[in-house]
């Protein structure tokens, strides 16, 4: 089965890269930022001056400590004709509308597991990844090829560079946003879609956890890595890492597997606002696990697959704030919500799989990295 979206795939240099992923979803990056500079306005009482100031300002952090991502960001502007400070803004979408405040309960549940537990003996990553329904109508498959060869494949919105996805290396990435009341506008802050685009372009989970860390942010997130293990040397491996502002902190998997989903769970000493306004966020990343457990427990060799972790991603305990989230037509049309797009990374096979959401109602639709 072919992918619910369109796939753009682009190589050459990063400027190149940009330049031609700009070109082919012109129309769609156009749509994206008018859809957010109305978000800006609304929920964040930001004007077009004010968002390309801040625009302005991430594009200067981001050419400083990752230039590379930057320059295929400033492609992108150029090849659809866009502003790059409203495309700056874009990809710190998070910062701007969430950086003060954090009153929604903003969705994804994640999964990563060992390839010592997984039937096919490669490592698993995967999320379900909740947001604003309208941004489905938004959105692409990302895959690129570097002039060194190096590939990438990723979920994102329209004029980002990055979501949930994979590299050659292996290397994969699931997220959820976090709040702590350490967000907020500060100077030299590189947004949080420029900071995953850097983690993708690790080829090690060690370089992937130097971005993570050592990137200037000012929202806070999670970050679900792993990297595949090689066949007769050694095996994969996955980590968990809650990252805020100054600080990160980090979880291991517990007999096989890590769960998250959008509150704090280590012992980062900040305020999470999650605590300020609840939500289904308290109970779906511990709801996965048990979910999962249950699998593993009703089979001798406590392995799981694929099928299992698209069951985990269509549960609808807690309906209609499950980890398969549908719409609560009772929430404020700013904050309602639901799956966007569930996505499944087998990090051996460089399989990106992606199912329009809410995943209960759609099939996986699978790629192989691998440009033609």
């Amino acid at each position: 089965m072919t992918l619910p979206i369109s796939v753009i795939s682009v190589s050459g240099t990063p400027a190149e890269c940009g330049a031609a992923y700009g070109a082919a979803a012109a129309p769609l990056i156009a749509a994206n930022v008018r859809l957010y500079l109305q978000r800006f306005r609304d929920q964040a009482g930001l004007d077009a001056a004010a968002v390309r100031a801040a625009g302005a300002a991430f594009r200067r952090a981001s050419a400083e400590v990752h230039p590379r991502v930057a320059a295929m960001l400033d492609a992108v502007a150029e090849g659809a004709g866009a502003n790059a400070e409203e495309l700056y803004a874009l990809n710190g979408r998070t910062e701007l509308i969430y950086g003060t405040r954090h009153d929604g309960d903003g969705g994804c549940t994640s999964i990563g597991v060992l390839d010592t537990h997984t039937t096919t003996g490669g490592t698993l990553l995967g999320q379900n990844w909740d947001w604003h329904p309208a941004q489905r109508e938004a959105m692409v498959v990302l895959q690129t090829r570097d002039e060194h060869g190096f590939e990438v494949v990723t979920l994102a919105e329209a004029g980002m560079l990055a979501k949930a996805g994979l590299n050659s290396a292996g290397l994969g990435v699931c997220l959820n946003m976090l709040g702590s009341d350490r967000d907020g506008p500060r100077a030299g802050v590189v947004p949080y879609h420029v900071l995953l685009r850097a983690v993708l372009e690790s080829d090690h989970l060690g370089g992937a956890l130097r971005v993570a860390a050592r990137t200037p942010r000012g929202a806070s997130l999670n970050l679900l890595l792993g990297q595949a293990g090689k066949a007769g040397e050694y095996g994969g491996e996955v980590i968990d890492v809650e990252v805020v502002p100054g600080d990160l902190g980090w979880l291991h998997p517990v007999d096989g597997f890590v769960t998250h989903a959008n509150h704090i769970e280590t012992a980062v000493a900040v305020h999470d606002r999650q605590r300020d306004f609840g939500g289904a966020s308290l109970f779906r990343g511990a709801r996965a696990r048990r979910l999962l457990a249950a699998i593993m427990d009703d089979r001798p060799d406590r392995k799981v697959n694929e099928e299992d972790l698209k069951v985990v991603f269509r549960d609808h305990g807690g309906y209609p704030m499950a980890i398969c989230r549908h719409v609560d037509e009772r929430d404020e049309p700013l904050e309602r919500a639901e799956t966007v797009f569930s996505v499944l990374l087998d990090l051996d096979e460089r399989r990106f799989g992606l199912a329009e959401g809410p995943p209960c109602g759609h099939k996986y639709g699978f790629i192989r990295l691998g440009l033609s």
